[in-house]
């Protein structure tokens, strides 16, 4: 699910205050999010770590030219010119540096952030016995975030949840387990029509031509597997990852993998056939052999403090590389064909060179940096969606929990929820992170997160956090706790204005656009980065990271072969 940023030497009690009191603030000025799991947050210090990390950045600064008096108007130029600048301290950004560092030894780079810490939307927060997300909340395990665990020194930190562990879908009236195996014959989520629907239009017999036009993600699905897969499966799937509208969503871009399946084999079923025999024939290059073993079955992972653990770890590598409260005013092309970055930092106004640039802002960020120099770049990159989405964490004593939901052990097993939106859940899903992954909070209480907001319910913007709070405790009531229970402990309340860029129909071309718009006036290198490109799940983040590293170490090299 979604987004982030972490706690300090406070009390549990007062960051929660604080959290509520400021939660409307910040969103009047933050950035993304996603349920059942992806994008990313960061740890919000306690000031002397804070004012330690402010001095150690101002101290590798001046090492390296730039300037320590502040300055008003006029920029401060640094002589180095660097190989790259990666704009933005996300996870997209850092990963970025990382590999820059370690897989294609460029050590010449600066890594730039316009807040006071890296990590992006990841916010893992702590504190009176709870460890609990605001923003993404876990991610797949797949050899990329196995990889940038490794590279990055934390990989015996990482936690996986029970691969075994059930997640529901609310329909109906009940919360309904969503088949993973052999139980696809005889769970109840759907019915015997609607399976032999799904199946007959997996192999191809009755989901039609594939049409010459983009398809929604409600297109496709209801053309290929029928109406009540769409509407029992991937609608609440939909909102719960991207708190999405699918009848706007693209297949293509979203979904890309499905999509292709269909596209190369004529079906979903003749698309899996052909893929599995085109690996046969070309098999992957050996697995590196210093990552951990894959988990098996249908999980998903985190570290043992949070997500957070993850860009802290990078930072911890390449400190030196890292500049936070460094925003970037402009961007432009020289006349010598290296880039000028314009920063207001702690130090002044301070101009900066690069080889290369890559943007891993948000779109709506970069849009605003490039609209003099590349106004149809600007304008594609503006039209892409960020609605917004609120992570609201409550705990319950176990005792609260309905019976039904228990196993004999008096325990909670289970990943989570989503709510169809036509279910009548003004909730998007729910989180079971105390059951998920361990020592997310103290014995005997339940720890649930849960996103509310998205395409379909923008108004949380303008609703107060106990206005928040009652209604998910409301729909909770409704299907996992007991509607006399007692009111919840509130552990945190965080609300982003602008979280999950939306893959609307369109978005490619767009992106396509805006890349050819970049060209045209001459910002050929010039990348874009960020989840509103690679996709928004952690693990196509990590993954677009390390392929953006190569694709900048061969424009440094092209450059310096020109000069």
């Amino acid at each position: 699910m979604m987004l982030t940023q972490t706690p300090g030497t406070a009390t549990a009690s007062s960051r929660r205050s604080q959290i509520r009191s400021a939660a409307h603030v910040s969103a009047k000025v933050a950035p993304r999010p996603t349920p059942f799991s992806v994008a990313s947050p960061a740890t919000a210090a306690s000031p002397a770590t804070a004012a330690a990390r402010r001095t150690l950045h101002r101290t590798a600064a001046a090492a390296t030219g730039a300037p320590t008096a502040s300055g008003a108007g006029v920029a401060k130029t640094l002589d180095n010119v660097y190989d790259v600048i990666v704009v933005g301290g996300g996870l997209s950004g850092l990963v970025t540096g990382q590999a820059l560092a370690a897989q294609h030894k460029i050590q010449n780079f600066l890594v730039t952030e316009a807040r006071e810490r890296v990590g992006g939307n990841i916010t893992s927060m702590s504190g009176d016995g709870y460890v609990w997300e605001e923003g993404p909340n876990s991610f797949q395990p797949n050899d990329s975030m196995l990889q940038i665990a490794v590279d990055s020194g934390c990989e015996k930190d990482l936690v996986f949840g029970d691969p075994t562990a059930p997640r529901f879908v609310w329909w109906e009236g009940k919360l309904r387990p969503v088949p993973s195996g052999l139980d696809a014959f005889t769970f109840d989520l759907m019915s015997i029509p609607g399976k032999i629907r799904a199946g007959l239009g997996a192999i191809g017999l009755i989901n039609g031509a594939m049409p010459s036009f983009e398809e929604s993600v409600e297109q496709f699905i209801r053309r290929n597997l029928g109406d009540e897969v769409f509407f029992r499966l991937i609608e609440p799937f939909c909102s719960g990852v991207y708190a999405g509208d699918p009848s706007k969503l693209s297949m293509k871009a979203a979904f890309n993998r499905i999509w292709i399946l269909e596209k190369n084999g004529g079906s979903l079923v003749g698309g899996a056939i052909k893929l599995f025999q085109e690996r046969q024939s070309n098999p992957a290059p050996p697995r590196d052999p210093r990552l951990p073993p894959k988990p098996k079955g249908q999980t998903v992972g985190s570290f043992r403090k949070g997500l957070k653990m993850l860009p802290d770890a990078i930072e911890r590598n390449i400190p030196d590389k890292i500049r936070v409260n460094w925003k970037l005013v402009s961007l432009g092309r020289e006349a010598d064909g290296r880039y000028g970055l314009v920063y207001d930092t702690p130090e002044g106004r301070v101009k900066v060179f690069a080889r290369a640039v890559a943007l891993t802002a948000p779109s709506y960020v970069v849009a605003d940096l490039v609209k003099e120099q590349a106004p149809a770049a600007a304008e594609a990159l503006g039209s892409f969606d960020y609605p917004p989405v609120g992570a609201v964490t409550l705990s319950y004593p176990l005792s609260a929990v309905r019976e039904e939901r228990k196993a004999s052990d008096g325990s909670v097993p289970g990943f989570g929820q989503l709510h169809p939106r036509t279910q009548g859940i003004t909730t998007l899903g729910t989180i079971y992170s105390s059951s998920l992954f361990p020592g997310r909070a103290p014995e005997g209480h339940m720890l649930l997160l849960n996103y509310i907001g998205g395409t379909t319910n923008r108004g949380i913007v303008n609703q107060t956090t106990e206005q928040l709070v009652e209604q998910v405790d409301k729909d909770l009531r409704n299907m996992v706790i007991k509607p006399d229970a007692p009111k919840p402990r509130v552990v945190g309340v965080r609300v982003w204005p602008r979280a999950i860029p939306q893959f609307n129909l369109g978005h490619l071309e767009q992106l396509d656009k805006a890349r050819k718009a970049l060209d045209a006036a001459g910002l050929q290198g010039v990348h874009l980065g960020g989840n509103y490109v690679s996709g928004v799940a952690l693990g196509k983040v990590v993954e677009h990271g390390y392929e953006s590293a190569a694709n900048l170490a061969k424009s440094v090299s092209k450059a310096a072969v020109k000069a």
